[in-house]
C-alpha cells in the first residue's frame, strides 16, 4: 500500500503530462543533438530544438526523471539555426545537426565534452580546446552502408527513418562521397531491372539485404552486395551492369549474412569481380582496405586525429610505445614513424593480420603486432623487461574497464594518450586514471562526423611526479 501511495505521489510531482503543450526554454544540446530544457525544474528533451531557443513542445513520453516532446512552434529562434541541406533530413536518422550552422556545431561539440568532464568525471578544471573543424563538412564519408527494402511495392535503398526500421529512399546523401551515392542509385536500378528479391525482416525470405560502398584514393570504388543467401541470382549480369554504369568501380564482392539479426555483414565474403582491396592514404601511409577492414570514414579528419595523437605522444626516436587497442594498426604505424619501437595489441585476430600486412606494405619494421587482451599482454611485456614511455589507447565506445586502466598505470609510462569516440566514457576513465596517478593536461575535440552529434577526442595525460 505504501509503495502505491509513493508511486502516486511521485507521479503527481511530475509537472508535465503526455499530449499536453508546454513552453520550454532550451538550455543546451544533449549527446544525441536534441535540445535539453526544463519545465518547472523537470528535464524535457526536444529533438530539433537548439540552445537558446524558446519553444512550445507537445509531450510524447513521460518518465520518472524526464520527458520527451516535439516542437509545436518556435517562439524564439536561435541565430545559429539554418535550413538543412538535405530534403529528407526531418525523417532520416543519419544526421542530427544539419539545422545548426557549422560554426555552432563545433561549439556544441566542445560543450558536450566539457559537460561530460564536469558532470561525469567531476573534472571541470581540465582545459578543452576548440573543436578542430573539417575543411569541408559535407560529402566526407568514404564508407556507405545502406539497407535495401521495399516500400509500397517499390524497391528502396537508403537510410533508416529515425528510431525505426523503415527505409527512406535516399538518392543524394549529403555526408556521403558522391561515388557512394552513385553506387546506391545504380544498385537500386539494377536490382529492379533484374527482379532480384529483397530480404524481408519479418518473413526472412528474399535475398538482397544491404549495399556497402567504400571509396578510396583517386575515387576508387568498392561495392559489397550483402545477401541473405549464398546464391545471388543473375550475379554476372549484376556485375556487368554495375561496371557499365560506374566508371570508378574496381571491386565487387558478395557478403553472405544468413542470420536473423541486425548485423550488417556476415563472416563469408566472395570476390565477384576485380581487385580484392582498394587503396587509401593517411599521411604518408598507404592502407589496403578489404570489405570488412576498419578504416576511419573521414580520411582527412582521421589524419588530423592521428597527427594530434602523435603530437601528444611527443616522440623523439628513442621511445617505446604501446598501442593498446591497435585495430588494423593505423595509429600504430603513425607512431612508428617517430618512435624507436611500437607494440600494437588487439584481441581481434583478423585485425592483427591486416595490421601486419599494412606494416609490410609501408615498410615499417619497428612495429610489432600481438593478438590478445591488453590486460594479459601488457603484464607479459613488462615481465620481459619492456618499459613503455608512452601508452596510446583508442577503445570502443564503452571505453576501458578499470582492470585495463590499472594495467596501463602499473607499467608507469610517462604519458598516456587517450583517443575516444565517446565523451561520457572518456570522462569516466580520466577520473579513474587521476586516482591512479595520471593528470589530464588537456583534451582536443576533433570533428570527424560533421552534421552529426558525434565527436572524437584526444586527451593527454602525464604521470604525477613523486
Amino acid at each position: 500500500m505504501k509503495s502505491k501511495e509513493k508511486t502516486k505521489r511521485s507521479a503527481e510531482m511530475i509537472p508535465v503530462r503526455r499530449g499536453q503543450v508546454y513552453e520550454i526554454q532550451i538550455d543546451r544540446l544533449g549527446t544525441s543533438g536534441e535540445g535539453v530544457g526544463r519545465y518547472e525544474n523537470f528535464t524535457v528533451f526536444v529533438p530539433n530544438a537548439l540552445q537558446g531557443e524558446r519553444v512550445l513542445a507537445v509531450i510524447d513520453e513521460v518518465k520518472k526523471t524526464y520527458a520527451r516532446g516535439r516542437i509545436r512552434k518556435i517562439l524564439q529562434e536561435s541565430p545559429a539555426r539554418v535550413a538543412p541541406r538535405c530534403e529528407i533530413y526531418d525523417a532520416c536518422g543519419g544526421c542530427q545537426l544539419q539545422h545548426l550552422s557549422y560554426e555552432a556545431q563545433l561549439h556544441a561539440k566542445r560543450a558536450q565534452v566539457v559537460e561530460a568532464l564536469t558532470h561525469i568525471g567531476k573534472l571541470p578544471q581540465i582545459p578543452v580546446n576548440e573543436t578542430l573543424p573539417a575543411d569541408d563538412p559535407w560529402n566526407y564519408r568514404n564508407k556507405m552502408q545502406f539497407p535495401i527494402g521495399v516500400d509500397k511495392g517499390r524497391l528502396v535503398v537508403g537510410c533508416f527513418a529515425q528510431g525505426s526500421h523503415r527505409i527512406i529512399n535516399t538518392e543524394n546523401c549529403h555526408i556521403q562521397r558522391s561515388a557512394n551515392n552513385e553506387l546506391a542509385n545504380t544498385v537500386r536500378e539494377v536490382a529492379e531491372k533484374l527482379h532480384i528479391p529483397v530480404y524481408n525482416e519479418d518473413t526472412h525470405k528474399g535475398i538482397l539485404r544491404h549495399i556497402v560502398g567504400r571509396v578510396g584514393r583517386g575515387n576508387e570504388l568498392m561495392a559489397v552486395i550483402v545477401t541473405a543467401t549464398k546464391q545471388l541470382p543473375h550475379a554476372k549480369d549484376f556485375v556487368r551492369l554495375l561496371r557499365e554504369r560506374l566508371p570508378h568501380l574496381v571491386s565487387v564482392h558478395q557478403n553472405i549474412q544468413t542470420y536473423r539479426n541486425n548485423v550488417i555483414m556476415g563472416r563469408d565474403t566472395e570476390l565477384l569481380w576485380g581487385r580484392p582491396t582498394i587503396l587509401d592514404t593517411l599521411g604518408r601511409l598507404n592502407f589496403h582496405i578489404s570489405p570488412r577492414s576498419f578504416f576511419q570514414v573521414n580520411t582527412r579528419q582521421a589524419e588530423r586525429l592521428y597527427e594530434q595523437a602523435l603530437a601528444y605522444a611527443d616522440l623523439h626516436g628513442t621511445e617505446t610505445v604501446i598501442d593498446a587497442y591497435c585495430g588494423t594498426g593505423t595509429i600504430t604505424l603513425f607512431l612508428a614513424q617517430k618512435a624507436r619501437k611500437v607494440y600494437g595489441i588487439e584481441i581481434v585476430q583478423p585485425a592483427i593480420l591486416d595490421a601486419r600486412k599494412n606494416a609490410r606494405d609501408n615498410h615499417v619494421k619497428n612495429a610489432e603486432f600481438i593478438v590478445g587482451d591488453a590486460t594479459a599482454v601488457m603484464p607479459a611485456l613488462y615481465k620481459q623487461g619492456i618499459r613503455p614511455d608512452v601508452v596510446v589507447v583508442d577503445p570502443p565506445r564503452a571505453g576501458c574497464t578499470e582492470i585495463v586502466l590499472r594495467t596501463f598505470a602499473n607499467m608507469k609510462p610517462q604519458r598516456i594518450v587517450y583517443v575516444s569516440c565517446n565523451p561520457a566514457t572518456l570522462a569516466r576513465d580520466l577520473a579513474i586514471l587521476k586516482d591512479l596517478g595520471y593528470i589530464t593536461q588537456e583534451v582536443q575535440p576533433v570533428d570527424l562526423f560533421p552534421q552529426t552529434s558525434h565527436v572524437e577526442n584526444v586527451a593527454l595525460l602525464m604521470r604525477k611526479s613523486i
